[in-house]
């Protein structure tokens, strides 16, 4: 994973969009920033569960990102991420639209969590992907769908079932571990843990080193996406 340095990093402050029942992002993002002078300001989305319904679907309606967004303009913010990982299963498309629109809107560059992600992959075009996701069926075979899509099928695989966003974060770090250990199995190159209220994180550094293989967790990589573009340029 990428370092903090915190000379380069003073007086910043990075804006969120998270989703409205993330409990995860919010102190994870205290541990990552603390010492390093970046604050972290969020705005809330309004999500309850995932699902490929309309009415799940609707969650995620642009104008509502957009809108979102805007109050971290009021703060002030530097650079603003969307912490939510609905882009892969809706495609990235709709990250990409979120991040144009919101700039228009703003003027403050954005990116996402998903994007950040799929630049990884895209610096290794022939790594076999692993999946972890705390998703249903349908959602997480269609995360797999878009990612054989863009290129990159699923070595492997395991998902835990769940609808209601509040549920993920009552995944124990001892579940999602044995999670990644299964879908190493498969002997992937890389493992994506696939949501940001999962706590993935606590866990992702120590299985990449015990199992010789990157493993990504979708919440520690919307702080360090959000870092990255507030780095100065060269």
């Amino acid at each position: 994973m990428p370092s903090l340095e915190t000379s380069a990093l003073r007086e910043k402050r990075l804006g969120i969009v998270l989703p409205s029942s993330n409990t995860v992002l919010e102190p994870l993002a205290a541990k990552m920033l603390a010492g390093t002078g970046v604050t972290a300001h969020f705005s809330r989305l309004g999500v309850i569960d995932v699902a490929l319904d309309d009415s799940s679907r609707a969650q995620f309606e642009l104008q509502r990102h957009v809108d979102a967004a805007r109050l971290l303009a009021d703060a002030k913010v530097d650079a603003i991420v969307w912490g939510g990982t609905s882009a892969s299963w809706l495609g990235p498309d709709h990250d990409r639209a979120f991040c144009a629109a919101v700039e228009a809107a703003t003027e403050i560059t954005t990116t996402t969590c998903v994007l950040a992600m799929n630049r990884l992959l895209n610096q290794a075009p022939s790594a076999r992907l692993g999946l972890v996701t705390p998703y249903t069926d349908d959602v997480h075979n269609r995360i797999i769908e878009n990612y054989r899509a863009l290129g990159f099928p699923c070595a492997g695989s395991e998902n835990h079932g769940g609808v209601l966003s509040n549920d993920f974060a009552d995944l124990s770090p001892k579940t999602i571990a044995t999670m990644v250990r299964n879908v190493a199995s498969a002997r992937p190159d890389v493992i994506f843990i696939m949501c940001t209220n999962i706590r993935g994180a606590s866990v992702a550094a120590d299985l990449s080193a015990e199992l010789g293989l990157i493993v990504t967790d979708s919440a520690e990589i919307t702080i360090l996406a959000g870092l990255e573009i507030l780095k100065p340029k060269t």
